[in-house]
């Protein structure tokens, strides 16, 4: 019995405080009941009252309901037996000892069986109290974890970021076992994450245990994230901090022979961290073994970033200008197309003091822009118009007048007529929409000075299809010459006006009798598209009551219409 026992306290000092752990709790209490040993059991109970786990209210019913069924003399543990004796020893005087398994007499200690029972419970409630309380904090965190146990299956990012709050939320409970259980239980279901490694590692490392965090370092680099590269970056970077800097050295050197060859972030690093160290002299030679390394790779993503950040580095931290710009010429010479590098070269020659490389810059430039023999493009439209003006103004700033004439003929031969064209043809669409305002306007405001014919018809080739139906009734209010009766021309009565997509039925034409021969064959082209034909039509001259100006032929204001926008049909 006694060997089961020192069981159940082996796992329970292993998970015993988990928020899970009733069930290793409740086979420990049936255990303990079938040995009828009541204080073990009210024991276990005062234990459980103090952890917050699940079911916390169950354990604190049942432990009533044994306090109630068994005297106070089994519940107590033979400690708080004999302190209790101690206490009537000294009430007595000291005249005689008391053995531990001797009960004290409450009425000898001033206190009735009762109220010491109350004593003994009111301790245990305080203990419950506080441990619900820290329950009620933790339950939606706890209540959120769905998988507790490790599994090669990704968790979705509801139980990540679940894991994440209850870490802050348990970090600022400054309680480092807490924490520590916490943390354990974190890293079985998120194993596989270097960011709770790295995580649990610097909180071990701001609560000063360093042996807890250099174990949860080896853990993750050597079985459970070992193959990531974001682990080994921070072991490199922990272990300089630490004032291992062979081990950062071997770190990077597994990065960048074993597990992830030209890794840019190991390699601008691991030279930083040599530059750092008062070595510059060592940090070259690892760029330079990486860029020859990528550039025997048939196709390298990130050899032209390698020289970028080399020459940033040689212009920077080493401060030789001359030897960062021979890099980027090196670099130009192997990838002659790359927008990246070229926006580079021109940036730094834009900050390099003295003389520019402009004529350089632009056979560089222009062996971009230009096409292949077979007519094709390295570089899409965009890309090449957005080189040509970046470096239009880069020579507008530091050229002369025979290279900002060159670069600015080059640009608008090759970007601006096809820019133009496209702009042309927005802004014709944008004086229509104009135009059909003004005429709104001009009918609105004086009807008496402009006639629909002459502001309408004049402006658009289609103006008779936009006044639809409502013609022939306005046409019967021309006839009549008091000026007055202008004001009937109201824009709304034009029902095909307020559409450009669509034009009314041509109903109302039926009413004019007056034959007209059309100017030309383009206005009728134009109309061959209706649905329905009309017959020529022509309008003599007549007067309407306004003055002279006012006077106007049809056949000439037709004949105006397909030269005010030539290009628009």
């Amino acid at each position: 019995m006694v060997l089961s026992g020192r069981l159940f306290e082996r796992g329970l000092s292993y998970v015993g405080t988990d928020y899970l752990s009733y069930p290793l709790w409740d086979k420990y209490i049936e255990f303990e009941y079938s040995q009828q040993e009541w204080s073990r059991l009210a024991q276990i109970y005062t234990r459980i009252l103090q952890i917050p786990i699940q079911q916390l209210d169950r354990y604190h019913g049942s432990f009533k309901e044994l306090s109630a069924s068994r005297p106070l003399l089994e519940l107590r543990t033979v400690e708080e037996n004999a302190a209790a004796a101690a206490i009537v020893t000294g009430q007595e005087g000291g005249e005689r000892p008391i053995d531990g398994d001797e009960a004290p007499n409450p009425e000898v200690a001033g206190l009735s069986e009762a109220e010491e029972l109350e004593k003994y419970l009111a301790v245990r409630e305080a203990m419950y109290k506080k441990a619900k309380e820290f329950d009620v904090k933790i339950h939606d965190f706890e209540t959120a974890i769905r998988r507790p146990y490790f599994h090669v299956k990704p968790l979705d990012d509801l139980q990540l970021g679940n894991w994440h709050r209850y870490l802050d939320f348990i970090e600022k409970v400054n309680d480092f076992d807490r924490t520590v259980k916490v943390y354990e239980r974190c890293l079985i279901a998120c194993a596989n994450y270097p960011e709770y490694w790295i995580r649990y590692v610097q909180c071990m490392e701001t609560a000063g245990s360093m042996e807890v965090a250099n174990d949860a370092l080896a853990r993750a680099t050597q079985i459970f994230v070992k193959r990531q590269p974001e682990i080994h970056i921070f072991a490199a970077r922990f272990k300089e901090q630490m004032g291992d800097i062979p081990g950062a050295r071997a770190e990077y050197q597994f990065l960048c022979t074993e597990l992830a060859p030209g890794l840019l972030d190991a390699i601008i690093k691991h030279a930083n961290m040599e530059h750092r160290l008062g070595s510059s002299e060592s940090a070259m030679p690892i760029f330079e073994t990486a860029i020859a390394t990528e550039k025997a790779k048939e196709q390298s993503q990130s050899l032209p970033l390698l020289y970028i950040q080399y020459s940033r580095f040689l212009q920077l931290a080493v401060g030789n200008a001359d030897r960062a710009r021979e890099v980027l010429i090196e670099a130009l010479e192997l990838l002659p197309f790359s927008k990246t590098l070229l926006e580079v070269a021109i940036h730094l020659e834009s900050r390099r003091l003295g003389s520019k490389q402009i004529d350089y810059l632009d056979s560089v430039v222009e062996k971009m822009l230009n096409p292949k023999p077979d007519g094709s493009y390295e570089l899409s439209a965009a890309d090449r118009e957005e080189i040509s003006s970046i470096f239009l103004e880069f020579v507008d700033i530091f050229g002369d007048i025979h290279a900002l004439k060159k670069a600015e003929f080059r640009h608008r031969q090759l970007f601006l007529p096809h820019k133009s064209s496209s702009e042309s043809k927005k802004r014709s669409l944008d004086s229509i929409a104009s135009d059909k305002n003004k005429v709104a306007k001009t009918y609105t405001t004086a009807p008496a000075a402009v006639s629909p014919a002459q502001s309408g018809m004049s402006a658009y080739p289609n103006g008779q299809a936009q006044w639809g139906a409502g013609y022939a009734q306005q046409s019967q209010s021309w006839q009549q010459p008091p000026p007055q009766q202008a004001p009937q021309m109201q824009p709304q009565q034009w029902p095909g006006y307020g559409q450009q997509g669509g034009y009314a039925p041509y109903t109302g034409y039926g009413n004019y009798v007056h034959p007209q021969q059309p100017a030309n064959t383009t206005q009728q082209q134009g109309y061959g598209n209706y649905g329905q034909g009309y017959p020529p039509q022509a309008f003599a001259q007549q007067n309407y009551g306004q003055p002279a100006p006012a006077a106007y032929t049809a056949p000439q204001q037709q004949a105006a219409a397909p030269q005010y926008y030539p290009g628009y049909y």
